[in-house]
């Protein structure tokens, strides 16, 4: 059996499949692009494209207010520091003003900050006070940057590389700088960080997980979220774009109780739109015991999507093995569809694909659901697979926020079922008092809504209080 439609060779063929010792996953640098531009890593880095650091995360964060204060502070604080005796001589000897030596300290770092609302100068003519100034704005302002991060990476960590230790003392800042000058050449880019680098680790900002990895280890912890720092290989990509290109007629079949829907938008995410859009569709096959993500995933790709909720005549049988098995016999026969990309790590879909001899398969399975039976099997019978949770996993959280707050919203309602003008008529009920239908609901609107507030302890224990005025 030759399913894959690409080749007959196995060494070909593994050339896709992740295993131990085999092609490295893809590098990404989007983590790095971001601490790069925030410590004030020069634009010539990025517009140099055989450097990490890419210029569409410069240009992104270039428009962000919060970014930029902290990129220019940043870059002052290091101008200062690789500086310090020259700025002093100047000002003693010259008596020159920081504002005033553009060829050591950047005035249009100064006038964008003042442009954004800083005026880090102020009344300072010193360059320790103006130092100690910058690393209190920093300290001060760095949260304001939280939301540019994946929520998965630790902040304390990566905020704590920002933070000069004893920075907020002319001692400390003196202790600072005496570990910056002695390894001025290992830190990245020569800008300054609280990272006492060695020269073992090279550039830590030469890709995400390098980085990431580097960083956790310096606070004796590990990272294991490898899908938001790499991606599957380039070799994985160029199998599964062929496979789709040399099929007539290309559908996804998605066992949804047996697969990630917020993998899957991110597979997705990650191949070529242009050959994506050779998709006919993708059929969901929804059980009531999988993610509720997947009545959301339509809203995030641009792939047509057929949503299918399976119902159980039993609450501990899924239906969903005859359900799939039988719709894609039915797109094969009826509907001319001679290529599948089954997303799904149920070794059960095998006798279904052995009974297809002339359709071509494409197995999108997950590391800890799929036995070592299921892909020996697929490698014996020469059929591609990858894991679907080793794509890069970075960008996806929008489909989690929205399948979270959706969530919410359900739960709320469901909890907090509560009508005032009902509850208004009860209350003037119980207290004997009489109001017209007009005159109640002018009180609920005037003085129930506007008293009405939530409490959360925390615990997060929710209250809904009604606050008296007296």
């Amino acid at each position: 059996m030759n399913n894959i439609g690409l080749t007959t060779n196995m060494s070909e063929i593994l050339s896709g499949i992740e295993l131990p010792g085999g092609p490295s996953h893809g590098e990404k640098y989007d983590i790095i692009s971001r601490v790069a531009y925030l410590i004030g890593v020069p634009k010539r880095i990025f517009d140099n494209e055989h450097e990490p650091p890419k210029i569409e995360i410069y240009e992104m964060l270039e428009k962000e207010k919060k970014a930029r204060i902290i990129r220019n502070l940043c870059t002052l604080r290091t101008q200062l520091e690789r500086n310090f005796r020259k700025v002093c001589q100047a000002i003693q000897h010259e008596k020159r003003s920081i504002m005033g030596m553009p060829e050591l300290m950047s005035t249009e770092a100064m006038q964008a900050l003042y442009d954004d609302g800083i005026d880090i100068y102020k009344n300072i003519r010193e360059p320790s006070p103006f130092l100690i100034g910058l690393n209190q704005e920093i300290r001060n302002r760095l949260y304001n940057c939280r939301e540019f991060f994946p929520d998965k990476l630790n902040w304390d960590y990566l905020s704590d590389i920002f933070n000069m230790p004893g920075g907020t003392t002319e001692e400390g800042t003196k202790k600072a700088a005496a570990v910056y000058y002695e390894n001025l050449r290992f830190y990245p880019y020569q800008q300054y960080i609280n990272w006492r680098t060695e020269e073992d680790d090279g550039n830590i900002l030469h890709n995400d997980k390098k980085f990431v990895t580097l960083l956790y280890s310096r606070h004796n912890d590990e990272f294991r979220e490898m899908s938001l720092v790499s991606d599957v290989s380039s070799r994985t990509k160029a199998n599964i774009h062929t496979f789709i290109e040399k099929s007539e007629k290309c559908v996804f079949i998605v066992d949804c109780e047996n697969s990630d829907p917020y993998n899957l938008c991110a597979a997705i995410r990650n191949l070529d739109p242009e050959r994506l859009s050779k998709i006919d569709k993708i059929i969901l096959f929804d059980d009531v015991h999988a993610a509720s993500a997947w009545e959301l995933l339509e809203t995030f790709i641009d792939i047509p999507i057929q949503y299918i909720m399976i119902k159980r005549l039993k609450d501990n049988k899924s239906l969903a093995d005859i359900k799939v098995a039988v719709r894609t016999c039915e797109e094969h026969f009826t509907n001319d569809v001679d290529s599948f990309v089954i997303v799904s790590s149920d070794s059960d879909y095998w006798g279904m694909i052995e009974e297809l001899p002339k359709a071509k398969f494409l197995l999108m399975i997950e590391h800890e659901k799929s036995s070592a039976a299921l892909k020996q099997t697929l490698l014996d019978n020469d059929i591609f697979y990858c894991y679907i949770d080793d794509f890069y996993s970075g960008g996806g959280d929008d489909i989690k926020n929205a399948a979270i707050e959706r969530e919410i919203s359900r739960s709320l309602k469901a909890s907090l079922e509560l009508n005032l003008n009902s509850m208004m008529r009860e209350v003037l009920e119980r207290t004997r008092i009489k109001m017209t239908e007009d005159e109640m609901r002018k009180f609920v609107k005037k003085k129930v809504r506007n008293n009405l507030r939530i409490e959360i302890s925390e615990e997060g224990d929710v209250e809904l209080e009604y606050r008296l005025k007296r």
